[in-house]
């Protein structure tokens, strides 16, 4: 309902109002929105993240020097023949001439240039029992994987002959493909999946089919949209690859929360005995507003990740926050317009074996109850309820103090599921770096003056005798640009601390004294251990701005949103407990082992080291989602004259049916993740599944009413220093008498509502 000036007061009201009265034209706009951006993503394109896009530091100016001189360093593959017992020798006949075969076949297949034979390059291990036949893929390394299935179908043929022999090919190209088969469809099944877990939980939450393909479709309208707006964005700020999952997940997650709170606040008047339009009008003024400050603050925490100047997490970053804002919009405009547009129909499609779940006497959901019991314990002991709430959470957070992250390793990764994890270890082993050599980018005038020459002939003497490396040291020039390759294979192999502390004696010692002496003469070292340390160098850095932006803003824009310092206070060390809660999980479980054959995950040891700052900063901004609905609906209640305890459980009790059904839809979610065999997708799931379903459980229905109960009327302290501030709380319904529409109060009189 209106004011005395005739219209609803607060944007999500006024926006609310303008589509139920306008439905066709509101929903007319909303699909004409994402067609729209998909035709403009689809006609400009989406540009792809570089790797000269992704870091600061050496990485990325190699990266640079390579991609500016037009030199396309192409996609390098290794064969591994290696005998089986120690008797056989590299030298040996029949070794011999399984390395020939091995060497006409790959060059038969015209995929590959450079096949180069380990007896020309002195690639024999010190052993004498493994040698390495190397090569690279013609055309462009980027589409490599794509290309190498007919070299390794010759490579198996080899080995075919020589069973006494291991003969198992590795490198860039043939690993993605490996990977791709046997995950890709892995993963795009575990995305396509989420949409009918969705759906389904929405049924039996609901009962009717088209109250549950509501939800759904807002969000995959949603994400249809930002995936054209994704295109757009990509020519300012290139995507990542992963960017388009974690904008499905978070796009889901939201765009169905968003849905789910309003159409519930709306079946819920209705029930309380408010025609359609009615209720749809408090609906708009209550969980609307609830709506519009979740996502801001959403955003908000999204937006933190573009503060860590990585590529891939600014990609992630951007693409969840437009997502987020695209369904926040379409919850608040085309919502209510279906809603006006269904009215009773909403119910249609009734599941038979899903019963209409019984009402209380306010409309409110009966399921309820549950929580009304815990509520009841709760309010009676507050205090005992929050030490005992909150030791569980500290104590399931304590063994984050010693988390571990690191960037996993193939075996941490994959474990033994793929056999090319197997080979990768194997190589690493009889020629430590060589699978993952460090590469010197050397960038001078004249790559062939005397005295750079004689600069890469001491880097490769000293790089071994300073104990780096182990040799053998390969250098590739390409004279018309001006640039050489060295690759340095590192003591350490796939240990990844002892190859960064080779990698830190050839950059801090071995570099200076030998290319540092040219002037002129730029030469970074890049690589996988490079590229590896350098982002972790850099996510160190951004740890404390990313957290002290997310938690600064979320903390004003709910002192602006509620006028309490109280409740901004309180929402922000919630949300910190629950964060930790998580972190503690992921070290238990991933690092420690506890429970790790539950989940598959036995003998990682540590935690991958983008998810911890990843985690934060998506646990944050959907907590928020939860906690500013159960929150409203307490001051909601507050307002309209209950005292706080009682506006504590009417908040909680009537929230809970929503809050449940939107965590089990999260968690079933997240959870499908957390069954992938990438270790990297399996703690992201796992981490984010744990934290939701103990935000909407112990947080918000133990410790959040506990501490309220606790504080009294001091949950509402607004001190006088601070009222210059903007009031951001004008979408909280005011009461119109001669506008007042009857409704229900808990005792089941008649009474005016707030609308």
């Amino acid at each position: 309902m209106g004011n005395a000036g005739g219209g609803p007061r607060g944007v999500a009201a006024r926006a609310g109002g303008w589509s139920a009265q306008h439905r066709w034209a509101a929903v007319g706009i909303w699909v004409l929105f994402v067609l729209l951006a998909m035709v403009a993503g689809s006609a400009v394109g989406t540009v792809k993240l570089k790797d000269d896009e992704q870091l600061k530091g050496e990485t990325t100016q190699a990266a640079k020097i390579t991609a500016k001189a037009g030199v396309e360093e192409p996609a390098g593959e290794t064969v591994l023949v290696q005998a089986r017992n120690g008797s056989v020798k590299a030298t040996d006949a029949g070794f011999r001439k399984a390395v020939d075969e091995v060497v006409k076949a790959v060059g038969d297949t015209g995929a590959v240039t450079a096949v180069t034979s380990p007896y020309d390059t002195k690639s024999i291990s010190k052993d004498g029992r493994s040698a390495l036949v190397q090569f690279d893929v013609r055309g462009d390394p980027e589409t490599a994987g794509d290309r190498i299935e007919p070299v390794l179908k010759a490579v198996a043929t080899v080995q075919d002959k020589h069973k006494e022999l291991r003969i198992e090919e590795i490198g860039g190209a043939s690993m993605r493909k490996t990977f791709d088969d046997a995950f890709g469809d892995d993963f795009q099944q575990a995305e396509l999946s989420a949409v009918p877990v969705a759906l389904g939980i929405l049924l039996i939450a609901f009962g009717a089919l088209v109250a549950a393909l509501l939800p759904v479709g807002l969000a995959i309208t949603a994400i249809m949209a930002t995936t054209g707006l994704m295109g757009v964005v990509s020519h300012f700020q290139p995507m990542s690859d992963s960017a388009s999952s974690v904008m499905l997940l978070v796009g889901l997650a939201v765009g169905v929360d968003y849905c789910l709170f309003y159409l519930r606040r709306e079946r819920e008047e209705r029930a309380a005995g408010h025609d359609a339009h009615t209720a749809m009008q408090i609906a708009a003024a209550t969980s609307g507003r609830a709506v519009i400050v979740s996502g801001v603050t959403v955003c908000v925490a999204m937006a933190g990740m573009l503060f860590t100047g990585i590529g891939t997490f600014e990609s992630m970053g951007l693409a969840s926050l437009i997502v987020v804002a695209v369904a926040m919009v379409g919850s608040v405009t085309v919502l209510p317009a279906l809603l006006s547009l269904l009215g009773e129909r909403v119910e249609k499609g009734r599941i038979p074996f899903l019963n209409r779940r019984k009402r209380g006497e306010n409309g409110t959901d009966s399921g309820s109850r549950v929580w009304t019991r815990v509520l009841g314990s709760v309010l009676k002991r507050p205090l005992v309820s929050l030490v005992v709430a909150a030791g569980a959470l500290v104590a399931i957070a304590l063994p984050a103090l010693g988390m571990k992250t690191q960037n996993l390793t193939l075996d941490q990764e994959f474990g033994d599921s793929v056999p090319i994890v197997a080979t990768y270890g194997r190589v690493n082993e009889a020629f430590p770096g060589g699978a993952d050599p460090a590469v010197v980018v050397v960038k001078a005038d004249d790559i062939n003056a005397g005295p750079v020459k004689q600069g890469i002939d001491d880097f490769r003497k000293q790089a071994v005798s300073s104990g780096a490396s182990r040799g053998p040291i390969e250098v590739v020039r390409h004279d018309a640009q001006g640039i050489a390759f060295v690759y340095v294979p590192l003591v350490g192999g796939s240990d990844q601390d002892k190859a960064e502390k080779s990698l830190d004696i050839l950059r801090k010692e071995v570099r200076p004294a030998t290319l540092g002496k040219i002037d002129g003469l730029q030469a970074p070292i890049t690589g996988q251990v490079a590229g590896s340390k350098d982002f972790n160098d850099q996510l160190s850095g951004a740890v404390t701005p990313v957290f002290a932006f997310v938690v600064v803003f979320a903390f004003i824009l709910m002192l602006l949103s509620f006028r309490s310092l109280t409740i901004a206070i309180t929402s922000i060390v919630l949300n910190l407990l629950s964060v930790g809660a998580a972190y503690g999980i992921l070290t238990a479980v991933f690092q420690h082992g506890w429970g790790a054959s539950l989940v598959g995950a036995e003998g990682v040891g540590a935690i991958i080291t983008w998810l911890p700052l990843f985690l934060f900063v998506i646990l944050f901004g959907l907590s928020m989602d939860y906690h500013v609905f159960v929150v409203s609906r307490i001051r909601e209640a507050k307002l309209a004259g209950r005292g706080t305890r009682e506006a504590i459980t009417h908040g909680v009790v009537t929230t809970a049916g929503v809050v449940t059904s939107a965590a089990v839809i999260m968690v079933a979610v997240f959870a499908i993740f957390g069954t992938l065999s990438m270790q990297s997708m399996k703690q992201m799931g796992v981490g984010l599944a744990a934290a939701v379903l103990i935000d909407a459980t112990v947080i918000r229905g133990v410790l959040l009413p506990a501490i309220m109960a606790l504080l009294g009327e001091r949950n509402w302290y607004f001190p006088k220093w601070l009222r210059w501030l903007p009031d951001l709380t004008h979408d909280e319904p005011v009461l119109v008498p001669s506008q007042a529409v009857p409704g229900h109060d808990d005792d089941g009189r008649r009474t005016p509502v707030r609308v």
